[in-house]
């Protein structure tokens, strides 16, 4: 598979499979929740091929890969034959009640994540398909690409039931069978012929609910279609009710009986109690929210743009999802996310003044995709790779995005759909009545972040990294270098790439090198540098020298097959080696008995980046001597 070998490098590294309680992904990172923290390789992690970084926060071990995460997340599972979500009900003491909240809300809402946005944008697509005459609201198009559009938020507690059970480690259709009942349709019919029970600030917050009885008790009828609270405290509820029957009633009968009792307490008391409550509070969410925002729409705006970015870094933008969720479904729509529009162009804009100005080879490299990625509004590949290492262009972009959602706020710009990111969100913006101020102040906000942003970095004295680490040390960690002399890790015979029966190797897909037929059996490290993989078959080592070169050490053909056998390592990954410094010995004569051949390539990985790699003429190689030099 593309990713294995990641994936396995990633779950050894958060500390085993052993370690890990939870895993769930969101649009760039793998979201771990661990045992014990203390037991991941952080700074291997962050040092990975194909990891951008690693944050620690909101309670969870949140590993950044990219736009590729999904196909990553499906490896992980696969590689550590982990179920779609395990329960972490014996961890959860042992955070804190803030970063219990961050993970649940995340864990809650991140695998919806992915669809809320696709539906959103077909119905903003389709708002505006509508604006421009293009169809009409009568058509059959316009009824099925607008109950497209609908069928996630409608059903919304539905499909939070089912991932709110995961969460809360419960059967994943007793959270469905909660939401279901919750916008069932005959209770529409039955709320409009119901009789009023009483009225609580009528006309404002509460309008006249009305009732029906159960067991004389009386239920009080709302709306639950699009609501986030109620199945979400309902479901917890349910999850705790399961448990306990699970306890009191014979396995023999456990399948049947324990979601029977379960449901049919959980599903009253969720009418009766839960429902109605968590509703009120949520139109006081609702309330209380806009409250705030009409104090100052401009100081909103500007605090929530200049902080957005923040805020995803640590994860804690989670925080605010529900409330906009919240939003949408009292207000119909939402002030408070659209204060962050802005900021991924804003991003997108500094990193785009940094291609422009850096003469850093990989930089550029860097710094193209990272600007592809945030016009479509993921910007952790810019912030993590690009803008936040280097401290000033990060703290610019987020003063262009507080630009930005000030003219949000200005403008009375609000969300109506939780749609796509980036230039995919622009028809979220429209509102029911068609495109109005609101609108055209997220397009002059996202418009004047991008160009603020760029201007900020370009004419702020921004220093190219190659020029000023050239000066500090002459010899850049991440740029070219004239020369790289790199010794022999073994002692034997040399053989050219050419001879090997590994087309990897021989055609030189892998990079430039060379290869040994090893007389004895010790790897010492042919360079000063990081290890920075050590595969727990301990048959091959991976390092990256001081000056930045990548260097592979392949111990045989096929022998990661013996799992470890044979192989001693005397370093760990992480370390940092000194050139000479053994690394690890292996049993010639019992592998070669095993079947196995030891001919070992020598690749430099990294070669592409580098003039040329040129190899030793001699026969035979001792340790140390020089074996290849890498040239500018």
């Amino acid at each position: 598979m593309k990713y294995d070998a990641l994936a396995n490098e990633i779950i050894r590294n958060v500390g085993g499979k052993e370690n890990v309680n939870g895993l769930t992904h969101c649009i760039t990172r793998l979201r771990f929740k661990l045992k014990n923290e203390t037991l991941a390789n952080t700074d291997v992690l962050k040092n990975m091929d194909g990891v951008v970084t690693v944050i620690q926060s909101g309670g969870q071990y949140q590993v950044v890969i990219g736009n590729h995460v999904s196909e990553v997340y499906a490896q992980v599972m696969a590689a550590g034959g982990f179920q779609e979500d395990r329960s972490e009900a014996a961890a959860a003491g042992k955070t804190s009640l803030f970063n219990r909240f961050i993970d649940m809300i995340s864990g809650v809402f991140s695998p919806t994540l992915g669809v809320l946005c696709a539906t959103g944008m077909i119905k903003g697509f389709t708002a505006l398909f509508v604006t421009l005459g293009l169809i009409t609201n009568t058509s059959g198009t316009y009824q099925i690409l607008n109950a497209l559009g609908d069928c996630l938020f409608y059903f919304f507690p539905i499909f939070l039931g089912y991932t709110s059970a995961k969460k809360f480690g419960a059967n994943i259709f007793i959270g469905m069978a909660i939401g279901a009942t919750l916008v069932y349709p005959a209770f529409g019919n039955i709320t409009a012929a119901g009789e009023p029970l009483y009225t609580l600030f009528s006309g404002t917050v509460f309008e006249s609910p009305v009732y029906i009885t159960f067991l004389g008790i009386p239920v009080i009828l709302m709306s639950y279609t699009s609501s986030v609270i109620p199945i979400i405290l309902s479901t917890f509820v349910g999850s705790k009710l399961e448990g306990f029957f699970k306890k009191v009633i014979p396995s023999v009968v456990r399948t049947f009986l324990v979601p029977f009792f379960t449901l049919l307490i959980i599903v009253p008391l969720a009418l009766i109690a839960i429902g109605p409550i968590s509703t009120w509070a949520g139109q006081l969410l609702g309330e209380g929210t806009l409250f705030l925002y009409n104090l100052s729409p401009v100081i909103e705006g500007l605090l929530v743009g200049a902080f957005w970015q923040v805020f995803v870094i640590f994860g804690l933008h989670w925080g605010l999802v529900p409330i906009a969720l919240n939003n949408m479904a009292v207000l119909k729509y939402d002030p408070i996310l659209a204060a962050s529009f802005g900021a991924s162009f804003a991003q997108t804009g500094a990193v785009l003044a940094i291609l422009m100005r850096t003469k850093n080879v990989k930089l550029k490299s860097l710094s193209i995709p990272a600007i592809i990625s945030g016009v479509f509004g993921v910007t952790e590949p810019a912030i993590y790779g690009i803008t936040l290492p280097r401290k000033k262009p990060f703290v610019l972009s987020c003063i262009a995005a507080a630009v930005g959602g000030g003219i949000i706020g200005l403008m009375g710009t609000k969300g109506y759909i939780l749609g796509g990111l980036g230039v995919f969100g622009i028809p979220s913006y429209i509102s029911p009545d068609g495109m109005d101020k609101g609108f055209y102040g997220a397009i002059a906000a996202i418009i004047i972040s991008f160009i603020l942003g760029f201007i900020l970095v370009f004419f702020s004295g921004f220093k190219d990294e190659e020029a000023a680490e050239s000066k500090s040390t002459g010899t850049p960690r991440n740029t070219l270098v004239k020369q790289e002399t790199v010794g022999s890790p073994l002692k034997g015979q040399i053989r050219a790439l050419s001879e090997l029966t590994d087309e990897a190797f021989s055609t030189g897909a892998m990079g430039k090198g060379i290869a040994i037929e090893p007389l004895e059996g010790k790897v010492y490290s042919p360079v000063d540098g990081v290890l920075t993989t050590l595969f727990a078959s301990g048959h091959a080592i991976g390092i990256t020298s001081d000056n930045g070169v990548d260097i592979l050490i392949h111990v045989g053909k096929d022998t990661v097959k013996l799992k470890g056998k044979y192989f001693t390592p005397k370093a760990k990954q992480g370390d940092l080696v000194k050139k000479g410094q053994l690394l690890m010995e292996f049993d010639v004569a019992a592998i070669r008995e095993a079947g196995y051949t030891l001919t070992t390539p020598v690749i430099i990985s990294n070669s592409a980046e580098y003039l040329d790699v040129i190899e030793t003429d001699l026969k035979s190689i001792d340790y140390r001597e020089n074996l290849l030099t890498v040239m500018i």
